[in-house]
């Protein structure tokens, strides 16, 4: 009997239940690489909240309304997103969902890890079922819950990761490296603001206060946009 031909990368890639032989899942690897591509985003504790920033690229001819950058989950959280706007939209829509039935159900607020947590297994339910594909996008997930500020990174693989401070898209790697030097614990809140604008400038070029998208979350202010005055005086 002949040998029968080594099966190529393709064999493995065309549907996401199928593990290659080293133990990868080709679709997913594929989503992430849709996130490396998308628009710089980033969320940053300070000392009574969570700054969430990134940036929607649009000319004259935009409306605003069309789609956001930043999204309110609930009065006490907000996401940011980095991948594809009609997976977004689909997540956004389930978070919310899932937060208001949490308060139906329990009478209180959910946590914040909690609803990352609802977002990843969604996700994850994505990379286990014939017929379906990876979401292509992932969340960094902010919020302030019993007075202490969390962030929560979704993959989209359905994995969860909890951050002081991290930034996703096509700036990552040179935004982290500004994090990682300049953010510290009990900052304030303008000092988050102006590290999340000079993270933002890392990684992209078109920065005005029409293309940069940012809110925050304090346990006493709830869920804010900044509104566009506030975003001009940062940058």
């Amino acid at each position: 009997m002949g040998m029968m031909p080594k099966q190529g990368k393709m064999g493995y890639d065309r549907a996401i239940v199928t593990f290659s032989p080293d133990g990868r899942l080709f679709q997913v690897e594929y989503a992430r690489e849709a996130i490396k591509r998308a628009a710089t985003c980033t969320a940053i504790k300070f000392d009574t909240g969570v700054v969430l920033a990134g940036l929607r690229p649009c000319d004259k001819l935009s409306d605003d309304r069309g789609s956001r950058k930043v999204h309110q989950i609930d009065e006490h959280i907000g996401v940011i997103s980095a991948g594809l706007v009609g997976d977004t939209r689909v997540l956004v829509n389930y978070a919310r969902q899932k937060s208001q039935l949490y308060r139906v159900s329990y009478q209180e607020k959910i946590d914040v890890r909690s609803l990352a947590e609802e977002i990843g297994d969604y996700k994850q339910q994505h990379t286990q079922y014939g017929g379906l594909r990876p979401m292509g996008v992932s969340f960094l997930v902010g919020g302030v819950y019993k007075g202490e500020p969390m962030i929560f990174e979704t993959d989209v693989g359905g994995d969860i990761y909890g951050w002081n401070a991290q930034v996703i898209g096509k700036g990552r790697k040179e935004g982290e490296e500004v994090l990682e030097n300049e953010w510290k614990e009990d900052m304030s809140e303008e000092e988050a603001k102006k590290l999340a604008i000079k993270v933002l400038e890392k990684g992209e070029t078109d920065m005005n206060q029409n293309t940069v998208k940012m809110a925050v979350v304090t346990e006493e202010g709830g869920f804010r946009y900044l509104e566009d005055g506030e975003r001009e005086e940062l940058l």
